[in-house]
């Protein structure tokens, strides 16, 4: 059953997500990359740790592409309405669903699914700063 776009009798007609937009996972995929590109601005040069690096890029290839791969199969083979994207700023002034009756407001979601991700994207930034100075 989707309700990805249904009003909510509660919520002043404050619409119902059940899934992340795509402008969502772009961002978890960006700051993948981000976090990639600093690891290898921080810590490349060398011929063992580039070995390192290129083994937890793999990884981080592995884990964007397969959702990737796995949300693209999906959406090519589900029957669309024309209310299911919706707008970006929809979906953020929205509810987003979480589970057995649980709701949250989109925006919490989108902190709460990106904070950890921009942390490590960020703190890798750190290290790499760091290990420049001091290298």
């Amino acid at each position: 059953m989707n309700r990805d776009h249904v009003p909510h009798s509660r919520s002043h007609n404050r619409y119902v997500f059940d899934r992340l937009h795509p402008h969502v996972y772009l961002a978890m995929a960006a700051l993948a990359a981000w976090y990639a590109l600093s690891a290898w601005a921080g810590f490349g040069g060398g011929s063992y740790a580039d070995y390192l690096l290129v083994v937890m890029t793999g990884f981080l290839v592995i884990s964007v592409g397969l959702p990737a791969i796995a949300g693209h199969v999906w959406h090519r083979h589900h029957l669309h309405s024309r209310t299911t994207a919706g707008d970006f700023e929809d979906w953020l002034a929205g509810e987003f669903d979480i589970g057995q009756g649980n709701r949250m407001t989109a925006r919490t979601a989108l902190v709460e699914i990106l904070l950890p991700l921009a942390a490590v994207a960020f703190g890798m930034t750190a290290f790499a700063i760091l290990a420049r100075l001091v290298g």
